[in-house]
């Protein structure tokens, strides 16, 4: 693969991923001849601490007064969980299995939503309330931004 569509491989799965940087590494000849790339991109930066990622982390619904409609009309659905970081969203905690939630399901404050993968550590988002889930607003295997909607407690 040449270095141009090896860019151009990389950036497309950046933007399906939602990524803003990415390193690449690669070695010939047992490490004589060396070749590393690095991808980036403006946008948010995610902080993250081993400490924090092992930690649940509690989604808060928006609040009124960030949203606006003209800007960005999915920042203004009301009672959701929101994504605390970039990453991949999971519904069920492997391939295969039950879902954590569905729409009907009575939730409790505390009870885990989804997964979010981020740096290949799986982070539990949980929900900030008691209530019914009334949509589900990402998919199975979904890239996500940071506060980007997943599910719509009532």
């Amino acid at each position: 693969m040449s270095f141009r569509s090896t860019v151009k491989a990389m950036t497309k799965i950046m933007d399906e991923m939602g990524l803003t940087e990415l390193d690449l590494e690669r070695q010939f000849l047992f490490g004589i001849y060396r070749k590393h790339i690095h991808l980036s991109r403006q946008g948010a930066a995610v902080i993250t601490s081993p400490t924090l990622a092992a930690a649940p982390i509690i989604a808060s619904p928006l609040s009124k007064a960030s949203c606006d409609v003209s800007e960005n009309p999915a920042a203004c659905i009301a009672n959701a969980v929101r994504s605390p970081m970039v990453g991949v969203v999971y519904l069920s905690p492997e391939p295969g299995a039950r879902p954590f939630t569905q729409i009907g399901a009575k939730i409790k404050a505390g009870d885990t939503v989804c997964l979010i993968e981020a740096m290949k550590t799986f982070n539990p988002v949980k929900a900030d309330k008691d209530g019914v889930v009334k949509e589900i607003l990402v998919q199975d295997g979904q890239a996500v931004e940071f506060d980007t909607p997943l599910v719509v407690i009532e």
